[in-house]
């Protein structure tokens, strides 16, 4: 049985936003919701059962993972001892090459790299329907960061039937996000505790109900490689990912003056006839979607902005896999 394995996972951004939670205890969510995987954001993990440990070592990056990482980690390490009918401890290290916990779905492709090492670790080789269901339970966008490029989570109605299918491979549509990072700092209210106030806003109900017709219009804007009818629908659904925010009880603000600058700057561009359009994951930072042959000007653009430290270029991205090089 291998003892040993290493998973890249790449992080995603949602097109249709996964926002609030029909079973919270197995992240079931609310709807469905559209992503495209991201090149150059990803997750290494490197996971190891060794029977000398007495308890689960968490590293990420340098650092002993905290308190709140670390019983999460341990938990979804329990769910794999579960299936593999194991008790063996496990040594763990994961590190990111893009900051964490900034609104780049950071925690998508960690628990998308941990289930896919972990599982194959513990001698398991789950199909992708089974590897998204587990990864969903450690954070509900990394069932999207399983599948391969632009990917749809089906909301289901209970576990088992809430997983992510590939929509299109990753070389369809040679789409990029242009990321202004405008703050590297963690967010004060992390995804998890916003999910669950999600159903405290008056909003809720008539987003869900809206959801179906804006699904399908991003469906068929990826299916025809049509921007025009794309990037109207993205920048709607991440307006109103933040309007539940805003108005859940207590009220959730994500904004910043910095990212509303850096709209506002590409609202101009388009006008001018630059075909760039915004969209917002639950963090300050701003993913800017354009077609390749545009994305040079498009960071070029936000690298003028003051408020912008950074600027991350990502293509469509592959599906979760196994690589050779440990991080121990």
């Amino acid at each position: 049985m291998p003892q040993k394995a290493t998973a890249e996972a790449k992080s995603n951004i949602a097109f249709i936003k996964y926002w609030g939670n029909r079973d919270a205890q197995y992240r079931v969510p609310l709807n469905n919701s559209i992503s495209m995987n991201l090149d150059h954001a990803f997750t290494t993990t490197t996971v190891e059962f060794d029977a000398r440990l007495n308890t689960d070592m968490i590293r990420v990056g340098d650092l002993p993972a905290n308190d709140a990482t670390r019983t999460r980690v341990i938990t979804h390490l329990d769910r794999v001892r579960a299936l593999a009918k194991i008790e063996t401890r496990a040594r763990v290290a994961s590190s990111n090459n893009f900051p964490t916990g900034t609104g780049m779905a950071s925690s998508a492709s960690a628990f998308a790299a941990l289930s896919l090492a972990t599982t194959r670790a513990a001698g398991l080789n789950l199909d992708e329907r089974a590897l998204s269901i587990l990864a969903r339970q450690g954070s509900g966008s990394a069932s999207r960061s399983i599948p391969d490029g632009f990917v749809e989570w089906m909301a289901g109605t209970e576990s088992g039937n809430s997983y992510a299918v590939s929509l299109l491979p990753h070389d369809f549509w040679d789409l990029r996000d242009v990321i202004a990072i405008v703050s590297t700092t963690e967010k004060k209210v992390g995804s998890s505790d916003g999910h669950g106030l999600a159903q405290t806003s008056h909003f809720i109900d008539e987003r869900v109900r809206a959801l179906p017709l804006r699904l399908q219009r991003v469906r068929r804007a990826l299916f025809a490689k049509n921007l025009a009818m794309l990037g109207p629908a993205i920048e709607e659904d991440a307006v109103e990912l933040h309007l539940i925010a805003m108005t859940s009880n207590p009220p959730i603000f994500y904004w910043s003056p910095a990212m509303v600058r850096v709209i506002e700057t590409m609202r101009r561009a388009r006008a001018d006839g630059l075909a760039v359009y915004f969209t917002l994951d639950a963090g300050p930072n701003v993913h800017l979607i354009c077609e390749a042959k545009d994305a040079d000007q498009v960071a070029a653009r936000a690298r003028e902005i003051a408020d912008v430290q950074n600027v991350i270029v990502n293509a469509p991205g592959t599906g979760a896999r196994l690589i050779a090089e440990h991080l121990f």
